[in-house]
């Protein structure tokens, strides 16, 4: 009987996932062959995949990933610096990791709002800038500009998901055996050194995980630009899209094909992050063989 208690506990949970996510996505795969639009569904084959790549709205906003994915490295790169610094107890080494977690706990609503009036023209951001001298009238339209609106967006995701790689670096960070620390030491190993060839090799994993999560949400940026743009002004990001799509389109079928298409791209960008860590871990076992012979 006891044997079967972790069947039993882990049953509700296999029901839920089951419920709101195997089942929804093979209705929403069945719908991706339909021109479905909430009254009628008519087989059309893969017509809604050649729409996604021929199309131009939809090809334009999968480039549009491409600022996120340059925002991922520039909030893994900050995460990791600041993680390593607060590692080591600096003094208000508290006060720093909460105020640097803390944006990751707002509601993703919450912080779209936050940054529609931060960067609207004349108000915040502007009344700031005034402060230092520089003259409103010099001062671009944030969100309606579109050399910078979309670097603007990506700037408030690195601000929201930031402090949530840098706890995860922190925890990475902890587990590394501190008796490096004291050996580097006494070798004459400066921070780099110690950053370079301890911590970094010591949190490959956990940098592999983050990236491939960083990646993955920036293929799937959604609330940001849709609080504080709502897609407007070249902004529209694929999700934000295929909301329209399917509801104030009513081309359900069209939105279905599109969220295919971006699993398929998000399962091959982790095997390749993957392959990568693998090839990386089996260059550094090569490399420790080398070094005892």
């Amino acid at each position: 009987m006891k044997k079967r208690y972790p069947y039993y506990m882990a049953t509700p949970g296999i029901l839920l996932f089951t419920a709101f996510f195997i089942l929804p996505f093979f209705i929403s795969f069945f719908y991706s062959f339909t021109n479905w639009n909430f009254k009628r569904a008519d087989f059309v084959g893969l017509e809604n995949y050649i729409d996604v790549f021929t199309r131009d709205d939809c090809f334009n906003v999968l480039k549009l990933s491409l600022y996120y994915m340059v925002g991922s490295v520039v909030q893994l790169a900050l995460a990791l610096l600041f993680a390593t610094i607060l590692s080591f107890n600096p003094k208000g080494g508290s006060f720093f990791r909460g105020a640097l977690y803390f944006p990751s706990l707002v509601c993703g609503i919450a912080v779209g709002f936050i940054f529609k009036y931060f960067y609207t023209h004349g108000f915040v951001l502007d009344s700031i800038l005034g402060l230092l001298g520089i003259p409103e009238d010099m001062l671009p339209f944030w969100l309606k500009d579109t050399r910078i609106n979309n670097w603007v967006l990506v700037a408030s995701s690195i601000w929201r998901y930031m402090g949530q790689n840098m706890v995860l670096f922190i925890g990475a960070i902890a587990s590394v055996d501190k008796t490096q620390y004291e050996a580097a030491a006494i070798d004459g190993a400066n921070a780099w050194h110690r950053f370079r060839y301890i911590i970094l090799p010591s949190i490959r994993t956990i940098v592999v995980l983050n990236m491939i999560l960083a990646i993955s949400g920036s293929l799937s940026v959604f609330e940001i630009p849709y609080v504080i743009t709502d897609g407007g002004f070249g902004t529209s990001t694929y999700f934000v899209l295929m909301d329209k799509l399917a509801h104030a389109n009513q081309k359900v079928g069209l939105a279905s094909a599109m969220a295919v298409v971006l699993l398929v791209l998000i399962l091959v960008v982790s095997g390749i992050q993957k392959l990568a860590e693998k090839k990386m871990n089996s260059g550094v076992r090569v490399g420790k063989r080398r070094a005892r012979k």
